[in-house]
Order: structure tokens, then C-alpha cells, then sequence
């Protein structure tokens, strides 16, 4: 058994000097760049932050160049001529045009104005002529609802889904600090098992080996020698289960982390600075910070846009199109930038529905009734959403003292495990009281290790559910990113 113990040690001592040694505040700082969840997250914002790019630059003017290169054809059409019959003409020519227009959405009126112009050649090969047609200035406004305006309702929850998509890169960020604090304790009380299954294994076997000589003597009956032994095994097997679980404990830390390096020593968190959060403030940071507020806006706002679209169109609908500008056509092509044509024409479609058994009555109820089922939705979520704030900072109050009475336990229960450690060797009580003892004793000093996980998961996850830093008194922000 000492060959055995000799060489755990030496094997122990070559490991703690390849170990990476690492706070919790380490380990978060490192989850927050190198993490999956870190790395998932960014690309998430960056989707969000180019829709936003995108939905701004909607609003600015487009200049656009469309060319139709030059188009061969030679073939037989059928026209229709002066004297309304149909002929059969044979046709060999090439075409080339270009359109430069410049375009503007218009959020006021819903519609687009277009500035262009256009040049079209047409190249007769049949009687070898060159026909030329060109608009040099021509203005365009379309619309294609008169009573719904998509642009108004962009510009409400356009800037409110970004808004939450920064807000929610806050929050994540705040998820990966929990997620690692709970691989983080996982590791770590993986590691204070194996040092009490090995500090166990050798206060076992020199107690075995102590008890042995007294059963010699006859101070001590075989069956309290046979437990002895019985526990020096199960120890024996307890170091093997927590090396095991050490493995795969560091193994997940390490890869959440991204480190090449699987042992790591890790150390135990202290305790936070004293400070008091009220559910008066806890309530109100998170109503100013949190992602879920914009989110109960901009679902009603969706609603509200779903109702407006239906009842937009339902029942009349009207198109608007208008166009002014000039013309020429003609042979030569210096002589087209004079004596223009006008061109003008203004068009108004309307569709108005006179039977249709209900359809337009129906889709208007639907999305009515899919607003007010929104409306209640959001507000049982606002009603949870405090709820969880309240009842988690009441929580959070009394986290403090469970955390005291587990350290004060701790503290107690080693200390009756050596006491009763000594009185077994004086041979004053039996091996039940020390293992019981014992047992106390391991239980404890988990049962602290759990607390003080449950302390720092539950002041994470407090900052995560009002974005802001209790200890600094300040809201919790990351730095902006921009992408190219």
C-alpha cells in the first residue's frame, strides 16, 4: 500500500506542474472570446446588424443602371396591321438599350419616385438602316396601396427588433458567464472528491494497519477489523470514480474554453463584496435593459402592422402609377436632343370585391382575433417576466446566510471528524462513530461547495435578468462590434 501511495504522489506532483491553474473570473473572460456559444453569438448579431444596414439604406436613393446588351433576332412575326389583319413579317435586327434611374422610397407616402433615362437602338439589317429612341428625363411615382403604408410600419419595428438584437448579445454574454461558473463548479468539486477520496484512502489504510496490530493484542474483534478493510476498498474504488469524473468534467471545461490543455487546477471562488439589491431596483433595471421589453413592443407592433395590411386591402384597393417626361425617336442620333415629345400618363387601378362568401370578413376577424391573443400572450409574459425578477432577488437576499451556515457546517463537521479520528485510535469508540463521522464530514464540505455554486450561478444569473452590475452600480455593457 505505501509502493502505492509513493507512487500517486510522485504521479500527482509531475501533474500539478503541467497544470493550467485558473480563476472563475479567468475562466469567464476566456468563455466570453473563445466559447462556441461566444462564437454562435456573434454570428447571430452580425445577421441582425446587416438587416438593419440593409432596412436603413431602403431609405436612401438608389442609382441603378439596367442594359439590355445587344439582343440578334431573325424571324418570322405575326403583326397586326392598319387595316386590323393579321400579316406575316420576316424580321432581322439587333437591339440595345440602357436605363439610368435613380430611386427613392418614400416613407411618408408608402409609394417610390424614379428618376430616369433611356436610350434604345434598334439595327435594321433587312434594309440596312439604324433606328434610335431616347427619353432623356422621365419622372415615376408608384404605390401600390393607397390605404397601406409598409414603409411607416418598418420604421416602427425596424430600429426595435436591432435594438433587441443588441440587447440579446448583452444577454448571451451573460448566459456564457453562467454557463461557464457551472462547468466551472463542476470541475472543481470533481477535483476537492478526488483529494477527500485520496486523503480518505490513506487515513483508511494507516487506520487498517493500526487496527490490525490491535486485533493481534485482541483489543478489537475481527468484525470491526473486516469493516476496516472493507473501507480501505471502497476508498480504493472512490479514488478510481473521481479520477474518472475529473476527466470528463476538465473535458468539458477545457472545450467550452478552447484550451489544448485538459488538466487544469482550478481555485475556489470567494465570497462577493456585501451589497443590497431591492426588488424595486432589480424591476426597474430590467425594464430599462432587458431585450424582453422590446420584445412584448414589437410583437404588438407586428400585430397591429398584420391588422393594418388586411384592412388595407380587403375591401378597396387601389394603384397608383404616374410618369412625365419626354421622348424622341428618330435615323440620326445628333438630332434626338431636340423638338421633344411630351410623355405623361397617370394610372389608378382599383379592385373592390362584390362576392366573395365572406373571405375578406374572415381575414380581417383572423388577424383581429391574432392581435388580441398576441396582446394577452405578452401580457402573461410581462406578468412572469417580474414574477422571476421578484421571486429570484428574494432568492438572492437570503443566499448570503445559506452560504454562512454551509461554511459554518463545514467548519464543524471537520472538526468532529478529528476528533473522532483521535478517539478511535485511543480505542474509545468503534469504527460505525468514525465512519459516520466520516461520511458528515465529506458530506459538508460538498454540500458547501454546492451553496457556493448555487451563491455565484444565482449572481449571475441576477445580472443576467437586469443587465446590470450590483457591485460597480452600473449597467452592464459590451463593447460595440462592427462589422465590414
Amino acid at each position: 500500500m505505501k509502493k502505492i501511495l509513493i507512487t500517486f504522489c510522485f504521479l500527482l506532483s509531475i501533474s500539478v506542474q503541467s497544470q493550467q491553474q485558473i480563476t472563475l473570473e479567468e475562466a469567464i473572460e476566456i468563455a466570453q472570446k473563445k466559447s462556441p456559444e461566444y462564437k454562435a453569438l456573434i454570428n447571430q448579431n452580425q445577421a441582425s446588424y446587416w438587416r438593419y444596414r440593409n432596412y436603413q439604406a431602403g431609405f436612401l436613393p438608389q442609382l441603378r443602371l439596367d442594359a439590355t446588351l445587344p439582343s440578334y433576332s431573325n424571324s418570322i412575326n405575326r403583326l397586326t396591321n392598319d387595316q386590323g389583319e393579321d400579316i406575316f413579317v420576316q424580321t432581322n435586327q439587333s437591339r440595345l438599350e440602357g436605363v439610368l434611374s435613380l430611386n427613392q422610397n418614400l416613407a411618408f407616402t408608402g409609394g417610390t419616385l424614379s428618376f430616369s433615362s433611356q436610350l434604345e437602338r434598334v439595327d435594321l439589317f433587312t434594309n440596312d438602316a439604324t433606328r434610335y429612341s431616347v427619353i432623356p428625363f422621365s419622372i415615376n411615382y408608384s404605390q401600390n396601396s393607397l390605404f397601406y403604408n409598409e414603409f411607416k410600419w418598418d420604421k416602427k419595428i425596424e430600429p426595435l427588433m436591432y435594438e433587441e438584437a443588441k440587447r440579446d448579445l448583452i444577454e448571451g454574454m451573460e448566459d456564457i458567464s453562467l454557463n461557464t461558473t457551472r462547468r466551472y463548479f463542476a470541475l472543481l468539486k470533481a477535483q476537492v472528491q478526488a483529494r477527500i477520496a485520496q486523503s480518505n484512502l490513506s487515513n483508511q489504510d494507516t487506520l487498517f494497519q493500526i487496527s490490525k496490530g490491535r486485533f493481534k493484542m485482541g483489543k478489537i474483534a475481527e468484525n470491526d477489523l473486516l469493516q476496516i478493510e472493507l473501507s480501505v476498498l471502497n476508498s480504493k474504488n472512490d479514488v478510481t470514480t473521481n479520477q474518472i469524473n475529473i476527466k470528463r468534467t476538465s473535458q468539458n471545461l477545457s472545450r467550452y474554453l478552447d484550451l489544448e490543455n485538459e488538466n487544469i487546477l482550478l481555485d475556489t471562488p470567494k465570497e462577493l463584496s456585501t451589497f443590497t439589491v431591492t426588488v424595486e431596483k432589480a424591476l426597474e433595471e430590467a425594464k430599462a435593459n432587458r431585450k424582453a421589453v422590446i420584445e412584448f413592443r414589437r410583437r404588438r407592433l407586428q400585430a397591429e402592422q398584420d391588422v393594418a395590411e388586411v384592412k388595407g386591402s380587403n375591401r378597396l384597393q387601389l394603384r397608383l402609377n404616374a410618369n412625365f417626361g419626354i421622348s424622341q425617336q428618330g435615323d440620326v442620333f445628333n438630332e434626338l436632343f431636340q423638338d421633344y415629345n411630351q410623355q405623361q400618363n397617370v394610372s389608378l387601378s382599383i379592385g373592390i370585391p362584390i362576392l366573395d362568401w365572406g373571405v375578406s370578413k374572415s381575414r380581417r376577424k383572423l388577424v383581429e382575433a391574432n392581435k388580441d391573443l398576441v396582446n394577452t400572450n405578452v401580457e402573461q409574459d410581462e406578468q412572469e417576466f417580474e414574477q422571476e425578477i421578484y421571486l429570484h432577488t428574494l432568492n438572492w437576499q437570503n443566499q448570503r446566510n445559506f452560504l454562512e451556515t454551509a461554511k459554518k457546517a463545514q467548519e464543524i463537521a471537520i472538526k468532529r471528524y478529528e476528533i473522532t479520528k483521535k478517539r478511535f485510535i485511543l480505542g474509545k469508540i468503534t469504527i460505525t462513530d468514525l465512519n459516520l463521522a466520516l461520511q458528515e464530514k465529506d458530506n459538508s464540505v460538498l454540500s458547501y461547495l454546492n451553496s457556493l455554486e448555487k451563491f455565484w450561478t444565482d449572481y449571475y444569473t441576477l445580472r443576467r435578468l437586469t443587465l446590470y452590475d450590483f457591485i460597480k452600480n452600473e449597467k452592464i455593457k459590451v463593447k460595440d462590434l462592427i462589422y465590414d
